[in-house]
């Protein structure tokens, strides 16, 4: 677990969705359940702008030091100064800094020294080479991705399970046949950033290596799960990969404010299981895993990260245990809130497996198969159950 609680410094205003409260409110849980205590505590270094520039343009890394130094006079330019990204003192500070994070988190699966590790803090997949976008300034996971190839990792898979389209990340390495990319998101058609549709596949000798599943709104559990189960392993074995990176937006679920998909903390916490599982199967349990969106703050933030941190540390939590009091107790005096009770949802996160056979009249059924028939014959397998 690589962390440092200056990482919160990555702060848009009490007013911006994606408030630090929702880091230290994870760290707090899996601390008062002992989660962390089955994790090796890594400080976070600061990346330096070489690193940041393996990815992101000079122009932009000179703007967003510029933005920081000045916030008040700082001239929109570069996505920096929008909505989504207000500028902030000292805000190349803060994003380097969660670049190290992520970074740190490969070097340690590169090197030896962890089996899996985790950048909570990371996950910033809409960052582009030249322009801030969607809440992320440098896009950590990227410059993760690109330095463990610089390293000599020959082939990297990338699962990207945030209710947004992963596509800073995407477009970073379209034309990267060393790099799979796999979305599961909302359709572009109903929420940001308007892409990621079956149809992108990857550029010129890379056909194949971006893979888009574009999900109907109001998907819930089990049509999440299939659609897992559908696309992600049987690619994730063709491709073989020497490191598995997964990014853990947990926006998909019910209650996030931004989003329309329907998953419960038990349905996210079968993701992080069956990625575990394909690490292992995989990669040598070669894992790296950062965090992501995720916009209620109290109510799903903390729990399902602290799950991925559980599953982790080789000890998944059980759902139905309880939260602990002297966790609802702080929630509670900080926030004037309540705080779930206990680390489930209550639901059964069951799916039918796509083999069983597929409805053509069902929206999700035809997501699921578009991604199958663009992009499963460019690796040699039957689209069809």
């Amino acid at each position: 677990m690589v962390f440092d609680p200056t990482l919160t410094e990555y702060d848009f205003g009490a007013s911006h969705p994606m408030s630090p409260i929702r880091v230290d409110l994870t760290m707090r849980l899996a601390a008062d359940l002992g989660v962390l205590d089955r994790l090796t505590m890594v400080k976070a270094p600061m990346a330096d702008d070489d690193l940041v520039a393996t990815v992101h343009d000079q122009a932009l890394i000179d703007a967003v030091k510029l933005a920081g130094a000045d916030p008040h006079g700082f001239e929109p330019a570069y996505g920096l100064g929008s909505d989504d990204n207000p500028v902030f003192r000292d805000m190349h500070h803060a994003a380097a800094h969660v670049v190290g994070s992520t970074v740190e988190a490969c070097r340690q699966v590169r090197s030896g020294e962890s089996l899996h590790s985790a950048s909570i803090c990371g996950g910033l997949h809409h960052a582009m080479p030249d322009r801030a976008s969607g809440f992320c300034i440098y896009n950590d996971v990227a410059i993760g991705i690109r330095w463990l190839l610089d390293q000599g990792v020959e082939k990297v898979a990338y699962v990207d399970v945030d209710v947004h389209h992963g596509d800073g990340v995407e477009q970073i390495f379209y034309d990267d046949p060393r790099v799979l990319t796999i979305s599961l998101h909302e359709t572009g058609q109903a929420l940001f950033p308007g892409t990621g549709f079956p149809s992108d596949c990857g550029g010129p000798g890379a056909e194949g290596s971006a893979v888009n599943v574009a999900l109907p709104p109001g998907t819930a559990d089990a049509g999440w799960l299939r659609a897992f189960h559908a696309v992600v392993p049987p690619l994730v074995r063709e491709f073989a990969p020497e490191v598995l990176v997964t990014q853990h937006g947990c926006d998909s679920h019910r209650d996030d404010p931004l989003a329309d998909l329907m998953l419960s903390v038990d349905g996210q916490r079968a993701s992080y299981l069956a990625l575990h599982d394909l690490a292992h199967e995989i990669t040598g349990g070669r894992w790296v895993a950062t965090g992501g969106g995720g916009y209620a703050l109290v109510e799903v933030v903390p729990r399902a990260w602290t799950h991925l941190l559980a599953v982790l540390g080789g000890r998944p939590w059980e759902p139905d245990s309880p939260t602990p009091e002297s966790w609802r107790a702080h929630v509670r005096d900080a926030l004037g809130r309540t705080a779930p009770a206990r680390m489930t949802d209550g639901r059964d996160p069951a799916y039918r497996d796509w083999g069983e056979g597929y409805d053509p009249a069902a929206w999700l059924d035809r997501s699921i198969l578009a991604t199958r028939e663009e992009i499963f014959p460019r690796h040699g397998l039957d689209p069809l159950p």
